[in-house]
């Protein structure tokens, strides 16, 4: 879109101001009570939900390739 001005990299910053906690207590909560196998699909399709909401490939795959290196422990 003409005057579209969505960043092209991956901001790492603190965004979500005074509510981080409120944000972050209601992810711990829906997944209250879930087996493991309903925690993971919750967790996909909330990613998959916010993937297509940045709507810019690179950030994303970008953001994958860190929240992956951030859990393997140098183990490929």
């Amino acid at each position: 879109m003409k005057g579209d001005r969505r960043p092209t990299t991956l901001d790492t910053s603190a965004r979500l101001g005074t509510r981080a906690d409120d944000v972050y207590a209601a992810l711990i909560e829906a997944h209250r009570g879930l087996l493991h196998e309903e925690s993971a699909r919750l967790n996909a399709r909330l990613v998959l939900m916010l993937a297509n909401h940045i709507g810019d490939a690179a950030v994303v795959l970008d953001a994958i390739a860190r929240a992956r290196a951030g859990v393997t422990h140098g183990r490929e």
